[in-house]
C-alpha cells in the first residue's frame, strides 16, 4: 500500500460536531487517514506517492449500506408491485432455489460495481452461497459484512447453520481485513426457536455478530402475537439473541414502546430501508422516535429486487423526505442526520464505529469524492444539504477503500464491468429457462 495526498477539497467529516472544512488537505498512508489539515495548515514537509488536486470536489466518508442482498441484482425488475409475503413465497424464493454459487458471485460483483459508483465503501449482505459473496468482496476491493441466510423451513437448515459458523470463522478478516463475517438467521418468522438458540450459541462461540430482519410488516407482528404471545423483538430478547454483539436488525418498522426500549437498551443496530419499505408498503419505521431515544440507526437499500437500486444517496433523500411527510414536521431527519445515518450510524450499527463512518485521523481511509462543479449542485449555500437533497450517484468520481483507489476519476480499477454484465446475462438466461 502506498500514500495519497488529496488537496483543496471541501471535507465533510461527519464527526459528532458535523464539521465541514471548506478547503482542506487529507493524507492517506496505507489503509488509514494519516493527516487532515484545514486551509493552509499542511506542513511543507508532507509528501505522498500520489497527489490529487480535488478543487471543486467534496470529500465524504464512504457511504455504508447497512442492509442489502446484493446478488438480488439478478432479480431486479423480476417481481414488482406486490406485497412482501406473496413477493417472497410466490416469486422470489422459488427462483432462488435454482441459484448456483457462480450466479451469486457475479451478481454480487454487479451490485458491488453499482455501489462503488454511488460512493458506497462498505455493505452489509445476507444471501445464499455466502462464500461466493465473500469472494466477490475480496476480489472487488470493497469492504463487506457477509452473513449467510438461514431459513428454518429448509430441510437442510441445521447443516446450513454448521456451514455458516465454519464460514464465519474461516473467512473473517480476509481481503486485508476488509471482510467481516456474521451469522444471518433470515427472520423470526422463518426460524424456529431451537434454530435461533443454536445461532446465538454459534455466534458466541466464534465471536461474530448477527444480522436479522426484525418487525418488518404488520402481519409479522400479528403472527408472532398469535404463535408466541409476544412481539418478534420481545421474543428475540427472551431467546438471548441480543446478548450477542453486534446485532443488526433490518427494518424495525412496527415497534411497540417496549420494543423500542429493548432495542435501545441492548444497543441493537437498526438498518432503516425507506425505499424498500415504501415500495412493498411495509410501513414507516418510527425513526424520529428511535433517534430521540438514542437508538443506533443506519441506512440500507435492502435488495435490488425490492428497491430496485443500491443507491445510498437516494436512500438518504428518501429517509429525510419520508419522515417529514409522515410526521407533518419538516424539521425531523434534517440533512446532517440523514448523512450521519448513511455513514457514522451505519458503522456503529455494524460494530465498526471505531474504524469507519467519519473522516478522522486514525480511521480507515474509506472515502468518496463527489464532483460539485455541476449545475445541479450550484450555488453552494449548504454542502451537506446538497449531498442529501440534490446530489446523484453519478456525481461520485473517486472512491478509496482501505486506502486503495477502487474508483478513480469515474473508472473502476478492480473490476471488468463488461465481463460482469456478460456473466450476469448468462445466469439470468439459465434461471429463466
Amino acid at each position: 500500500m502506498g500514500s495519497w495526498l488529496i488537496q483543496n477539497a471541501t471535507i465533510v467529516t461527519v464527526d459528532e460536531n458535523n464539521t465541514v472544512l471548506p478547503r482542506a488537505d487529507l493524507l492517506i498512508q496505507g489503509s488509514e487517514i494519516a493527516g487532515l489539515w484545514s486551509g493552509d495548515q499542511i506542513p511543507p514537509s508532507i509528501s505522498a506517492d500520489r497527489t490529487m488536486d480535488a478543487d471543486g470536489m467534496v470529500l465524504i466518508p464512504g457511504l455504508i449500506n447497512a442492509h442489502t442482498h446484493a446478488a438480488m441484482t439478478l432479480l431486479r425488475g423480476y417481481a414488482d408491485d406486490m406485497e412482501l409475503m406473496p413477493w417472497l413465497q410466490e416469486r422470489i424464493w422459488p427462483l432462488e432455489m435454482k441459484l448456483e454459487a457462480d450466479d451469486v458471485y457475479w451478481a454480487t460483483l454487479l451490485g458491488i460495481a453499482e455501489m462503488i459508483r454511488g460512493g458506497v465503501s462498505c455493505f452489509n449482505d445476507m444471501y445464499h452461497f455466502f462464500a461466493a459473496a465473500a469472494q466477490a468482496v475480496v476480489d472487488s476491493g470493497i469492504r463487506g459484512v457477509v452473513s449467510g441466510v438461514l431459513l428454518g423451513f429448509l430441510p437442510n437448515a441445521e447443516d446450513n447453520l454448521k456451514q455458516a459458523i465454519a464460514f464465519a470463522e474461516e473467512w473473517r478478516g480476509a481481503g486485508n481485513g476488509r471482510l467481516v463475517t456474521m451469522l444471518g438467521p433470515h427472520a423470526p418468522y422463518t426460524c424456529p426457536d431451537h434454530l435461533l438458540k443454536k445461532v446465538v450459541a454459534g455466534a458466541q462461540q466464534v465471536g461474530v455478530g448477527i444480522h436479522i430482519h426484525l418487525s418488518e410488516t404488520a402481519g409479522e407482528i400479528e403472527d408472532s402475537q398469535r404463535d408466541h404471545g409476544v412481539s418478534p423483538i420481545r421474543r428475540m430478547e427472551e431467546l438471548g439473541l441480543f446478548h450477542v454483539w453486534p446485532v443488526l436488525g433490518a427494518h424495525c418498522v412496527h415497534l411497540t414502546d417496549e420494543d423500542l426500549e429493548i432495542l435501545v437498551t441492548h444497543r441493537v443496530g437498526i438498518a432503516h430501508n425507506p425505499g424498500s419499505n415504501m415500495k412493498l408498503a411495509s410501513g414507516v419505521a418510527p425513526i424520529p422516535r428511535l433517534l430521540a431515544a438514542g437508538a443506533i440507526v443506519g441506512l440500507g437499500t435492502d435488495g435490488p429486487a425490492s428497491n430496485n437500486n443500491l443507491d445510498m444517496i437516494e436512500e438518504m433523500r428518501l429517509a429525510a423526505l419520508l419522515h417529514k411527510l409522515h410526521t407533518g414536521d419538516p424539521t425531523v431527519v434534517p440533512a446532517p442526520q440523514a448523512l450521519a445515518m448513511a455513514t457514522r450510524g451505519g458503522a456503529a450499527a455494524l460494530g465498526l464505529g471505531d474504524l469507519l463512518g467519519q473522516i478522522k485521523v486514525g480511521l480507515k481511509a474509506d472515502l468518496a469524492l463527489l464532483d460539485f462543479t455541476q449545475s445541479h449542485l450550484q450555488p453552494r449555500h449548504d454542502v451537506v444539504s446538497h449531498l442529501v437533497y440534490a446530489a446523484r450517484a453519478g456525481d461520485v468520481r473517486t472512491v478509496f477503500i482501505n486506502g486503495e483507489a477502487v474508483l478513480l476519476d469515474g473508472k473502476l480499477q478492480t473490476m471488468d464491468e463488461d465481463e460482469i454484465h456478460r456473466q450476469v446475462r448468462k445466469s439470468v438466461d439459465r434461471l429463466m429457462r
